[in-house]
């Protein structure tokens, strides 16, 4: 780019006809031309036309760096609110199941330990001034899940700039965070010796969203946030602190459950296939392992019917009932447990009801018919 063009040549009006030769020299150029007048006269000897171009170039590399700089830049901000909106998204699933969940009081997947998401579900710390708590949650996603995706997109609502929809997604984050923490306190001092897989995984996400938000504001502009971070918390807290201090604890909180162990009757009658199928599986030492509270434990035997369920080699964990601090029985400790119920078949590991086709094809049997 040239920053100054200073022109030497006479005082009054020049006039040209042609050029002789042209010449250039370190940001010096010459123009030597015939026919110049001075006045009405020609010159005698034509004085050159000097151009001194001085030029201020970034160099050649520099715009070449910068760019593909930005590039890269670009790339990675866009990558970061694509991930953003993914775990959003996961979240906003997970929520919306466990929303169901409560809404029409049906019990979730059994957790590791005797205790139950169902439990942790109907407790009075799954409400929150009378709202419940995975209702929350998925509002909570659905905004961050929604706000990643269009700034992924560069296409905002409501007319709002990128800077403010990422504050926003910082501010919803923060609260997330903070309403998991102050929820994981709960779990370990509340229910001691219950473990839930969706609160956990809820945590986890929560503060995945947390710190990949942090990020776009860098080390220099995180302290120019904090404060704002900080009344986000403490709202937080304040807020679940006076909600949980108003409301009355239910008896049907894990920690003050004592179940007395009681047998429940299997209705289904069962067919040749799930006969065979039982005695095959027994044969083999196949084992399923329940708790006698867990509907799918029983879910898992009126499958069977009751004749076939007789001959499953099936484990109670927890023969003597269950009360706050009952362990569960050392087979079920030894078999490591991740759920009830829980199938073990030639060393693979099942969790969750199956259908008896997976148990046949995992088992290898092969039902005959005529047999």
């Amino acid at each position: 780019m040239a920053s100054l063009v200073s022109f030497s040549s006479p005082s009054s009006f020049v006039s040209r006809s042609r050029y002789d030769y042209f010449s250039q020299s370190q940001g010096r150029i010459d123009f030597l031309k015939n026919g110049w007048c001075h006045g009405p006269s020609p010159s005698p000897s034509p004085r050159p036309l000097v151009v001194s171009v001085n030029c201020l170039s970034s160099g050649p590399g520099q715009d070449s760096e910068s760019e593909p700089e930005t590039t890269a830049s670009a790339i990675a901000t866009n990558w970061t609110d694509k991930l953003r909106a993914g775990l959003g998204g996961l979240g906003f699933v997970e929520t919306t199941y466990l929303t169901y969940l409560k809404l029409t009081n049906s019990d979730a997947f059994c957790p590791i330990g005797g205790g139950s998401c169902g439990d942790i579900l109907n407790s009075d710390y799954a409400v929150v001034f009378g709202v419940p708590l995975p209702l929350i949650g998925m509002v909570a996603y659905g905004l961050v899940a929604s706000l990643g995706l269009q700034l992924s997109r560069k296409n905002l609502p409501f007319g709002l700039d990128e800077p403010t929809g990422r504050l926003i997604i910082l501010g919803s984050t923060t609260s997330m965070a903070a309403a998991s923490a102050y929820f994981l306190y709960i779990l370990g001092t509340k229910f001691s010796g219950a473990s839930c897989s969706y609160c956990l995984m809820s945590a986890l996400l929560s503060f995945s969203l947390f710190f990949i938000s942090l990020r776009d504001f860098g080390l220099e502009e995180i302290p120019k946030v904090v404060g704002l971070q900080l009344c986000i918390a403490s709202l937080v807290f304040v807020t679940l602190n006076t909600s949980y201090s108003t409301s009355q604890p239910i008896s049907s909180s894990l920690a003050e459950i004592d179940l007395p162990y009681f047998t429940t009757e299997i209705t289904t009658t069962s067919s040749p296939f799930a006969v065979s199928l039982a005695k095959h599986l027994n044969s083999i030492g196949a084992k399923m392992y329940g708790a006698f509270w867990c509907s799918h434990c029983l879910e898992q035997k009126q499958m069977f019917g009751l004749e076939a369920a007789k001959l499953l080699d099936y484990v109670e964990c927890f023969p003597d009932g269950y009360r706050k601090g009952t362990q569960m029985a050392k087979s079920c400790t030894d078999a490591k447990i991740e759920g009830f119920p829980m199938w073990v078949i030639n060393g693979q590991v099942l969790s969750g009801e199956q259908e008896l086709s997976e148990l046949a094809r995992v088992s290898g049997f092969k039902y005959n018919e005529s047999s």
